[in-house]
């Protein structure tokens, strides 16, 4: 018996539906003009960030191999010019794309998880539980999360975990109201009360029945909240909260006002790292909005 006769196992079935979906997914996708543009953007920091050790050298140490004069005005041997320090501006921002980027990704994964652990359970499970959980995510969202993150960063040890931690555990609550409504829309479908009438307890119906049907919704809050990341961890960084010991663009910012650029007119020192954080949470913002129209089509036609 050939491959291609083989039985349809349920594990196969499996894949090739999950093959199919990513394929109508790309289809759909693609014809959204600025995600596809975001895309190619995020793919072009991601290039930069993985190969920042073949291109400026391992580390700080990698930058400042070849150290110019400082404050130096963009030239053949530094295109961007130098910091205060008269390390390569360029070698910076390329360099701190790798913290930046990884901050804010794994900022946004814990804020999703967050949020959609609370959503779930406070929709599935309702009653005192809910109404707790929903009153401690009200606290949250009428409290700014950037003042909550300047707390957290101020009182616990400066470094990249505690920035990763302190934007994750303030910024959750936008997700777990939108994931509670999605939840509960799902809950009141007949299939789940079918579910429960033939034994299905309360981890199965979360895990089986309403996680999938979440997801997408997730996914696109996901792409969203790593944009609003990155802002984040470059606004600590530029106040002076993030790890002194490594390079990112809100720090090359806050050295940048440290030394006195802006009234000295050193705009090579400010503008390529300011630019960098603009650009990447555009990029992330335009695959944002193109994911949540392919999930949910009647946004696009809303729009």
């Amino acid at each position: 018996m050939t491959a291609d006769a083989a039985p349809a196992t349920p594990g196969r079935l499996a894949r090739q539906r999950r093959r199919l979906s990513a394929a109508r997914f790309w289809r759909s996708y693609r014809t959204h003009r600025a995600g596809v543009i975001g895309l190619a953007a995020l793919v072009l920091f991601a290039l930069m960030a993985l190969t920042a050790p073949l291109t400026v050298g391992s580390g700080v140490a990698g930058v400042t191999d070849a150290p110019g004069d400082p404050l130096q005005a963009p030239s053949l041997d530094f295109p961007l010019g130098t910091d205060r320090f008269g390390r390569s501006v360029l070698g910076l921002v390329v360099w701190g794309s790798r913290v930046s980027l990884l901050v804010g990704l794994l900022a946004a994964v814990l804020s999703v998880v967050i949020g959609t652990v609370v959503g779930v359970t406070a929709g599935h499970f309702k009653g005192a539980y809910a109404t707790v959980l929903m009153r401690i995510t009200d606290w949250f969202l009428v409290m700014p999360a950037l003042v909550l993150a300047i707390a957290l960063a101020t009182v616990m040890t400066r470094s990249l975990g505690t920035v990763i931690l302190a934007i994750g555990v303030t910024s959750w609550p936008t997700t777990a109201r939108l994931v509670r409504a999605q939840t509960l829309a799902v809950e009141s479908r007949p299939y789940i009360e079918r579910a429960k009438a033939l034994g299905g307890g309360h981890w199965h119906i979360m895990s089986r029945h309403v996680l999938p049907n979440v997801m997408p919704l997730v996914l696109a809050q996901t792409t969203l909240m790593i944009s609003s990341s990155v802002l984040a961890e470059a606004t600590l960084a530029f106040l002076g909260l993030g790890d002194p010991t490594v390079i990112s663009w809100g720090g090359l910012l806050q050295d940048a006002r440290e030394a006195g650029a802006v009234s000295a007119g050193d705009w090579w020192y400010l503008v390529p790292p300011g630019v960098a954080i603009a650009l990447v949470a555009l990029a992330f913002t335009l695959c944002g909005r193109a994911v949540e129209s392919v999930l949910n089509p009647r946004l696009g036609v809303a729009r």
